[in-house]
């Protein structure tokens, strides 16, 4: 019987099953999550770049320095990153002792990140750069802040997931958690490389 052609634009069920398997559907809820809680982040630091850029332009704004330090905590951060994507290819590959080695070294300097943007504070604070004296303060502050708490975020889904490979979850139960880690990493050092851009070209 020839097909009408009402029933040409519905698709057979051969072609809706691969179209799931291959199209948005397809993609995991926990994933799919993740790109929109990132996409509220983004918006979230795109508004206060504006800010910033802003008020930038009026006459009390004193230029926060660039601790020498950032630069290091930048290196530790893109050092953390690379960890958590080799843990990840190494958990498609099913190597159990790659993906612990890359989580323990991301998370390592991860952490390390984290001390070294506290101790950049402390540093800061020590020349008279503390959070009230002058907007360009109070908008450093802010950003590194918020950054840091987003990593700490990062590093509590990165405790469970190593808790997890260690207590001996096999690497294929563990595989969209790590790869949800990794994409988060990758995303964390992008964006701290804009803020620390702003910071410095500003």
């Amino acid at each position: 019987m020839p097909q009408s052609k009402t029933d040409a634009w519905v698709p057979s069920q051969g072609a809706a099953e691969e179209w799931g398997r291959s199209g948005v559907l397809s993609l995991p809820k926990a994933k799919l999550g993740l790109w929109v809680f990132l996409a509220v982040v983004t918006a979230l630091f795109s508004l206060i770049i504006i800010a910033y850029v802003v008020r930038m332009g009026l006459g009390d704004w004193r230029p926060v320095p660039v601790a020498p330090l950032l630069w290091l905590n930048t290196l530790l951060l893109v050092a953390s990153s690379v960890a958590m994507q080799w843990a990840a290819i190494a958990a498609g590959r099913g190597r159990t002792g790659g993906v612990k080695a890359g989580l323990a070294c991301a998370g390592v300097f991860a952490w390390a990140f984290l001390a070294g943007q506290l101790w950049a504070w402390r540093q800061l604070d020590a020349l008279g750069y503390f959070v009230a004296a002058n907007p360009a303060s109070a908008f450093f502050y802010l950003i590194t802040a918020l950054h840091g708490l987003h990593m700490l975020g990062g590093l509590a889904a990165w405790t469970k997931t190593t808790a997890g490979v260690w207590h001996g979850q096999s690497t294929a139960r563990v595989r969209l958690r790590i790869e949800l880690c990794a994409l988060y990493w990758h995303y964390l050092l992008a964006l701290w490389l804009v803020l620390f851009a702003l910071i410095l070209f500003t």
